[in-house]
């Protein structure tokens, strides 16, 4: 294997490490329908703001969110298209009965 797709096939691996969370799954999707402030997401997600802000932490690390500065809160939105269609052919798959 040489170096370049080595290099790809690490970077896809963090990318699935990543998605590897039930609550990043669903922060995903929901930002696959808009961008979103932390307080609105906690709130369709029934989960507390810092939860959802660590979350966001670690899909803004991996380049997966992007934020945006409203007034005092930031709004979040899926930063590559290629995102949203990853968890949802993802979650369409794991719906297939065997």
């Amino acid at each position: 294997m040489t170096e370049s797709n080595s290099s790809g096939l690490e970077g896809a691996a963090e990318l699935f490490k990543t998605l590897g969370s039930p609550v990043r799954l669903a922060i995903l999707r929901l930002l696959a329908s808009g961008p979103m402030s932390v307080s609105i997401l906690a709130a369709q997600l029934d989960a507390s703001q810092p939860l959802i802000s660590q979350h966001l932490r670690v899909l803004r690390g991996q380049r997966l969110v992007s934020a945006t500065r409203d007034g005092q809160q930031h709004i979040y939105a899926i930063a590559d298209e290629h995102v949203s269609h990853i968890v949802g052919d993802a979650i369409e798959h794991s719906k297939e009965t065997p």
